[in-house]
């Protein structure tokens, strides 16, 4: 979605599973973090009980922490970024405890904030905020957006990225203000200041996943 995991720039990609799927015991080389986008991923050491985590859930894996990952469900899909790159598997023979500690957030444990809790949001907004992890700088956070939402979020960062976790976005292009649908998976992005301005014609809560090194601001 952004970056390149062969390279050494912060990065976002897709990952796709398949029913049953669990991997050998093993280690990364770089610290990620991860949101459960379809199905139920279960990430834990290998000793672990499994712990199924639906969509919405958002996990860490330090580098060099050996750990397995399993999916089930017809179609199993996770956001994952990474700061810096490359992205790499390696045995865990080569295991070792940088001091991080993992997380693992199940969806129906997120802590939402509203406008009365955040400044981020404006106060006749319904949008709600979860702030997940703050690191030299840059940010990520979920954003709910309710039912029948129109509104816009104001961004000043010179790195901004949201993906569409849950339901179904639209999304005016800010050229010519034609509205593109956005599906659990899309992405949109901006470089510099800019206007977002979404709609959720559904009925259903849309959730979004935020990367940023600005502020933001729902209206």
């Amino acid at each position: 979605i952004w970056g390149d995991r062969k390279e050494e720039v912060a990065t976002g990609f897709l990952a796709k599973f398949v029913d049953g799927f669990s991997s050998p015991p093993h280690i990364h080389n770089a610290t990620y973090r991860a949101v459960v986008i379809n199905g139920s991923i279960h990430n834990d050491d290998p000793a672990a009980g499994k712990m199924w985590m639906k969509p919405g859930s958002f996990w860490t894996q330090p580098q060099g922490e050996s750990h397995i990952t399993s999916a089930k469900g017809e179609e199993n899909i996770a956001l994952v970024e990474i700061d810096k790159g490359p992205y790499l598997v390696n045995p865990i023979e080569e295991a070792f405890d940088n001091g991080e500690r993992p997380i693992n957030i199940d969806a129906s444990n997120v802590v939402w904030l509203n406008s009365k809790k955040t400044n981020w949001i404006d106060s006749n907004s319904e949008a709600e905020i979860s702030f997940l992890w703050n690191d030299n700088g840059s940010k990520g956070l979920f954003l709910k957006l309710p039912k029948k939402f129109n509104g816009t979020i104001k961004t000043d960062g010179t790195v901004f990225h949201s993906v569409v976790i849950q339901g179904e976005l639209n999304y005016a292009l800010p050229q010519n203000q034609e509205s593109k649908v956005l599906d659990a998976g899309s992405s949109f992005s901006s470089t510099d200041k800019a206007i977002h301005t979404l709609l959720n014609n559904s009925d259903i809560e849309i959730i979004l996943y935020l990367r940023t090194n600005g502020n933001i601001r729902v209206e």
